[in-house]
């Protein structure tokens, strides 16, 4: 597993729910959205995608249909991460079983679990299927950071592929000690220059659900040279960016995709409508942005 699972911009895709369930037929309509506009990867079942608050039939559902629906024109990651690691074990061999390319495995939230018990989950999850894994460490919603160390010996792993990072604090140690082979993501939009500059491949992204082509050039620029093109594409949207998390994510995003027409719904408690002041913020920088 030499290659990278992707290279560029994937999505982190929202999930478009109903006051019963999954809107199925507007899911279809945000990856081909995505995958019309340049989108190198697509991401179903993430955190963006409250995946946390699906149920384990419907979390299997929206995986085996988005696999069915991408056909292998992109790369699909489903998100199988959960804090209970037998659970995770059988989500993602669920994933592979249908068809998924590669697993993400956000770290375990609430255990709050040792750096040696990280290490153990992650191998377990991994041994027990054959497509690759993406890490995720997002110690601002979990509450725990994968120390560099441990994601050290983690890439040993034979299908432990790559992280997705959202500590730029240790990017470039992960980075430098790692082996090659070993990818590293960002996991945040306003820093995806930087975690490039230290020899990233590319970003798994918020922002992509709205502007696709835009995010893919970003990344696109920066791999092909161009790095002007893409500081100059990073440095026009950190307003979006701040505006996509003015509150806690997704609530923001799904209110800025309801405005532009996407109509993908709300989100499930216990995340609530954005205030009204911060509604009429995002408002505002949608219209700068020429996006209402």
């Amino acid at each position: 597993m030499n290659n990278p699972i992707f290279q560029g911009s994937c999505v982190a895709i929202v999930t478009p729910f109903t006051d019963t369930g999954i809107n199925f037929k507007k899911l279809e309509e945000l990856i081909e959205f995505q995958i019309e506009n340049g989108t190198d990867s697509i991401l179903i079942c993430g955190t963006t995608g409250e995946s946390s608050t699906m149920p384990n039939k419907e979390h299997r559902e929206t995986i085996k249909f988005a696999v069915e629906v991408i056909n292998k024109r992109v790369p699909v990651i489903a998100g199988t991460g959960s804090n209970d690691t037998f659970h995770a074990v059988e989500l993602s061999k669920y994933a592979q079983s249908v068809g998924s390319d590669a697993a993400l495995l956000v770290t375990p939230y609430y255990n709050k679990t040792t750096q040696k018990g990280l290490y153990e989950h992650f191998k377990m999850i991994a041994n027990s299927i054959d497509i690759p894994v993406i890490l995720y460490n997002v110690p601002s919603r979990t509450g725990l950071n994968i120390n560099p160390e441990t994601v050290i010996s983690l890439s040993k792993v034979k299908n432990i592929v790559a992280i997705k990072e959202c500590n730029i604090n240790q990017v470039a140690e992960i980075i430098y000690k790692c082996d090659d082979s070993f990818s590293v993501y960002s996991g945040n939009d306003d820093l995806a220059f930087s975690v490039l500059s230290l020899g990233g491949k590319g970003l798994i992204s918020v922002m992509a659900n709205i502007i696709p082509k835009e995010t893919h050039k970003m990344i696109k620029h920066y791999l092909d040279g161009n790095i002007a093109e893409s500081r100059n594409l990073q440095f026009k949207y950190l307003e979006l960016i701040k505006a996509l998390f003015i509150e806690v994510s997704p609530i923001p995003l799904k209110a800025a995709m309801n405005l532009l027409g996407f109509e993908v719904g709300k989100c499930r408690l216990p995340l609530v409508d954005l205030s009204e002041s911060n509604f009429e913020y995002l408002k505002n920088i949608l219209k700068d942005y020429d996006l209402s």
